[in-house]
């Protein structure tokens, strides 16, 4: 049995529809990639199921587990590759892999991100544990009305890279097509807020 609603009550109070040109990205780890970005995702979500067992059919019933789906990102990279670089730098140091000197050196010095330091009183022998916050960072993708206002602002917590693709130079190109390159991220939660 459905309710009785108005038609008043039914009609959308927004009537224009959201462009997918019309946005902005930003993420603090890669301050260089924020004006090339040609375009962003907002992942999407879902949740798992657990089935209660009957003598016929199973019945769905709703999880506790959220998942969310990976950034992906695609920015156009500049003369220099520096954007790249910057992206390519914080993957080896996440990652490092041909020193643990190259996780340390990105979290202390390359890092955009501030971290914390080691404490100048360690008592064991071993030290004290530095935080990794300086491995993550934090991003937004803005939405904007047609009118390019800002209107919901979407935050990512906690976001790495997991790929960077390859960069594939070729003579054979006959008009000038600039090089992009595409990454996935991974990050704790979004949230969407409207502004």
């Amino acid at each position: 049995m459905t309710t009785a609603q108005s038609p008043i009550a039914r009609q959308p109070e927004q009537l224009d529809y959201a462009s997918p040109t019309q946005f902005r990205f930003g993420i603090h780890q890669l301050p260089k990639v924020e004006f090339n970005t040609v375009s962003a995702n907002l992942p999407g979500i879902s949740v798992d199921t657990s089935a209660m067992a009957t003598p016929f059919k199973d019945i769905p019933i709703m999880g506790e587990k959220a998942t969310f789906e990976n950034l992906s990102l695609s920015f156009i990279v500049d003369e220099y590759l520096e954007n790249y670089i910057s992206l390519h730098n914080w993957m080896t140091g996440i990652s490092f892999p041909q020193s643990r000197s190259q996780f340390s050196t990105f979290r202390d010095t390359t890092s955009n991100t501030p971290a914390a330091s080691r404490t100048e009183t360690a008592t064991d022998v071993i030290g004290q544990a530095i935080p990794d916050r300086s491995m993550y960072s934090d991003a937004f993708l803005m939405i904007l009305s047609n009118k390019n206002n800002p209107i919901v602002e979407v935050n990512f917590l906690n976001i790495f890279p997991i790929s960077l693709s390859a960069l594939d130079f070729t003579q054979a190109a006959t008009d000038v097509d600039y090089l992009t390159a595409s990454a996935e991220f991974s990050y704790q939660l979004y949230e969407i807020n409207t502004l």
